[in-house]
């Protein structure tokens, strides 16, 4: 007789994306051309010079070598000073890890700072991969429920009432995946507040940060506060405001004993994050700033259309929208928001993912990711709902 599979394997839900597509790949094209709303990737492609820094970088025989674990120098010095401008706050270099990818560094930050058994608190709904990685590491969800009348945002008691003495740290998403809801700066450094005053840390995971308005300035000042590096954990990715998600590169912005711990975790998983996306990256982070820029821009008017497209449907109702993602409460109560979808897609070719895909409570909902589509597209809801 086989030994069974890890039940912290088994146990989780195939990954949804590749479902919801497999529904698209059903549709007859009786109402024009599929609009895939599903996944959260750019629909546009990398910048040009992008391009050729990774071609060039991957033609480096010493990039087919293996770097250093925190990450490419360049890259490093790069991402600090960045940081260090964006908040108004100075970051060293020994305070930034480059990962493969920001689900990545959410992992190695939770292998570094968390025991099996650990509880860490979630918002509902949440990023479906950060609830599966607890699963994986042996660690408990606890929650904290954000609602439709309040913007989907958490609101700060609640967090505090979900911090027990089994609480290793508050895991936060903005701007927000599912919902696309932006965390106010107020709010963020009153969490911050009550993750310090009661000793446990804040992940904040900023993949979306790039599609903030361009004038919008710093997401939040937690660098400021004195002892952040006692509290506090950015997570990035260079996936969605560079185009590149099959690069694989990410980072965790962290205190500098924290990295040094990192290291071993990182040395076991991966040693280092592809090279040459990192070499390439570098150079883009300083070059491409109006690039970035043009493209947060190209996102509000995205999330416009959006907003436009779907105002006159009755029945479909926008509860929360912001950077990449529109979170829609659609009109057919008492029925699953998978079944939704999944006719959605199979008979009206408009692929999104469910709201149970999320958390609890969230059968009313389906998440739109209209950062894939153009304004033409999304045009295209209007008629077909």
């Amino acid at each position: 007789m086989r030994r069974a599979l890890a039940r912290s394997v088994t146990s989780l839900s195939t990954p949804p994306i590749p479902e919801v597509q497999g529904w698209g790949d059903a549709y007859d094209g009786s109402h024009g051309p599929l609009a895939n709303f599903s996944q959260a990737v750019p629909g546009y492609a990398p910048h040009p010079d992008l391009h050729d820094w990774a071609a060039e970088c991957a033609r480096s025989c010493v990039a087919s070598g293996y770097g250093l674990i925190e990450g490419e120098p360049e890259l490093v010095a790069a991402l600090s000073a960045f940081t260090g401008s964006l908040y108004g706050s100075p970051v060293a270099d020994s305070e930034i890890q480059i990962t493969a990818g920001c689900n990545q560094a959410y992992f190695v930050a939770l292998m570094t700072i968390t025991n099996p058994g650990d509880e860490v608190v979630l918002t509902n709904p949440n990023f479906f991969n950060h609830e599966a990685t607890l699963t994986l590491l042996g660690l408990r969800p606890a929650y904290v429920d954000c609602l439709p009348e309040n913007g989907f945002l958490p609101r700060a008691e609640d967090v505090a009432a979900q911090i027990t003495d089994r609480t290793a740290a508050v895991a936060l998403v903005t701007p927000n995946n599912p919902t696309g809801a932006v965390y106010p700066p107020a709010l963020l450094q009153d969490i911050y507040d009550i993750c310090a005053e009661k000793g446990v840390w804040l992940i904040l995971d900023e993949t979306y940060r790039d599609f903030l308005a361009p004038d919008a300035g710093a997401p939040h000042r937690l660098f400021e506060a004195p002892s952040w590096r006692d509290h506090f954990i950015q997570l990035y990715s260079f996936s969605k405001g560079y185009c590149i998600p099959g690069h694989r590169v990410g980072a965790m912005v962290a205190a500098s004993d924290i990295v040094t711990e990192t290291v071993k975790v990182m040395d076991n998983l991966q040693i280092c994050a592809p090279r040459p996306a990192q070499q390439a990256v570098a150079k883009a982070l300083p070059a491409l700033s109006e690039w970035r820029a043009a493209n947060s821009l190209e996102m509000q008017s995205r999330g416009a259309a959006f907003q436009e497209a779907l105002g006159p449907v009755a029945g479909w109702n926008i509860r929360a929208v912001g950077a990449f993602f529109a979170y829609v409460e659609h009109p057919f109560g008492g029925r699953s928001s998978r079944d939704v979808a999944r006719e959605l897609a199979e008979g009206r070719g408009i692929v999104a993912l469910p709201g149970t895909y999320f958390g609890t409570g969230q059968e009313p909902y389906l998440r739109f990711a209209f950062a894939n589509s153009d304004a033409e597209t999304i045009g295209l809801l209007a008629a077909r709902l």
